[in-house]
């Protein structure tokens, strides 16, 4: 599917003049001819753009592009405001609506096809983000996002690559009033910095003396380490040419020189909020996944992740030839615990015993919860003997352990039971070594707990 622009102009003439020019690089077009109707078609379609018009009855395009941005489901949409207005002050007041650019009337093609594509690229790769956050939310696993176009970022880091000493100055104190600059005068120094330290935005001078800027930035951005830092770029006013290459390149935004200070607060403003949006998505994702494949209450993975990471085990093992044994642990009588004192002391055990079985297992083995006070450990390159002395080594931990069941101090002993099975080299698979641990754990139980039972055909030699 193609990008999706919402245009906004209460002329129906200016709609169609903008439909034809972006039918033609292939975007589809949804027109609203005022404020309120721009409203309703953004969240009835999230637009991956939305070109406003400001000069319309009722709700102009300022109060329109404010009502967006404080609006949680609509603010990572990028706004431009399209306008014949040429005050530095009219800019100004949209930038501060939230608006991402401004295109002059009469509309330069070559302009308008540039910051369309940057900023529907910037806002795809959120889409997706959000996406991510989104499926997390509903599966219970985190709640909602914020919406963090409008929240505070003061205190952010900004790296100046400037070698012009009176605007560096200039554009140092500025910024200095809200963020922490840091002022680089010689260029060669840029790329190492930016890469070493975590900025949440880099402005480069296209003016510097023996250095092409341009070049600079676009070596920054392709660095692994920089390339999610926007990048503004200072260039000469008269230059568009260098404008628009500096878009098509990826650079996220631009400021003509000379800077216009208030300019210059609010675009750094802008890029560093859809920075902190991005990176808040990011983590969310990342927390989401820990979430998916751990058990809330011990840290272990749980129980799906064992499943596909065995299953992913049993075939590398057998095709390597390898040995591999699992260990199945089960809590002794681990309901009296929770009868004589509680569920909380019931899981302030079992994260303790989860910690010992973290500590007793080498950083290859892979410690799960299986459920309840069911643990697996997952041995790979562990032959039969070995998996039985880690089996009774673990015993014997549990067995001298003393487990606490509240914040006073009062203390408990416990033991576990444990099942074990190794691979069988001519042909396995997780689920079948999973069940004979399973029943070699049964077993354990059976004839007494406190003990470490295997599993038939993997009995080492003298067991």
């Amino acid at each position: 599917m193609t990008a999706q622009i919402l245009v906004v102009d209460d002329v129906p003439a200016n709609i169609k003049l903008l439909e034809a020019k972006l039918a033609s690089e292939y975007y589809d077009v949804i027109p609203a001819r005022d404020g309120f109707e721009a409203i309703k078609e953004a969240k009835a379609h999230k637009p991956d753009l939305i070109l406003l018009d400001i000069m319309m009855p009722g709700m102009d395009g300022f109060e329109t592009c404010r009502k967006i941005k404080e609006d949680a489901e609509l603010s990572h949409i990028p706004v431009v405001m399209v306008t014949a207005l040429s005050e530095k002050s009219d800019r100004l007041k949209g930038l501060e609506s939230g608006a991402d650019d401004f295109l002059s009337k009469p509309i330069n093609d070559m302009a308008l096809f540039a910051r369309v594509r940057s900023l529907v690229r910037i806002k795809t790769l959120l889409d997706e983000l959000r996406l991510r956050d989104k499926t997390s939310t509903e599966m219970g696993i985190q709640t909602g996002e914020n919406n963090l176009f409008v929240s505070d970022v003061s205190g952010a880091c900004i790296l100046l690559v400037e070698d012009d000493n009176v605007q560096g100055k200039q554009i140092v104190e500025r910024l200095s009033k809200t963020y922490a600059v840091e002022w680089i005068q010689d260029p060669e120094q840029a790329p190492a910095r930016a890469a070493e330290a975590n900025f949440d935005a880099i402005l480069i001078s296209t003016l510097l003396t023996d250095v092409d800027g341009l070049r600079l930035a676009s070596q920054i951005k392709s660095h692994e380490q920089t390339r999610a830092v926007p990048i503004l770029v200072f260039v000469d006013e008269d230059d568009q040419r260098l404008m628009l290459k500096a878009l098509e390149m990826g650079i996220n935004d631009y400021l003509p020189v000379p800077v216009d200070k208030n300019e210059l607060t609010a675009r750094v403003r802008t890029q560093i909020r859809r920075k902190k949006y991005q990176e808040a998505l990011k983590s969310n994702y990342q927390k989401s996944i820990s979430m998916a494949i751990t058990d809330g209450l011990t840290g272990l993975y749980n129980r799906h992740y064992l499943g596909t990471h065995l299953g992913n085990m049993v075939k590398q093992a057998l095709k390597n030839g390898k040995h591999l044994a699992l260990m199945i642990m089960d809590m002794d009588h681990f309901k009296d615990v929770n009868d004589a004192y509680g569920h909380d002391a019931g899981d302030l055990v079992l994260k303790q015993l989860a910690d010992l079985i973290i500590h007793a297992s080498r950083s290859t083995d892979l410690a799960a919860r299986f459920g309840g006070e069911e643990f697996v450990m997952l041995m790979p390159e562990t032959d039969p003997q070995a998996a039985v002395g880690a089996g009774n080594r673990m015993r014997d931990i549990v067995e001298s352990a003393v487990f606490k069941i509240n914040a006073g101090g009062e203390t408990i002993k416990k033991t576990v039971s444990i099942g074990i099975a190794s691979l069988h080299p001519d042909g396995d698979s997780g689920e079948g070594l999973l069940k004979r641990a399973d029943e070699a754990l049964y077993a354990a139980k059976h004839n007494g707990r406190n003990q470490v039972k295997v599993a038939p055909g993997a009995v080492p030699k003298g067991w």
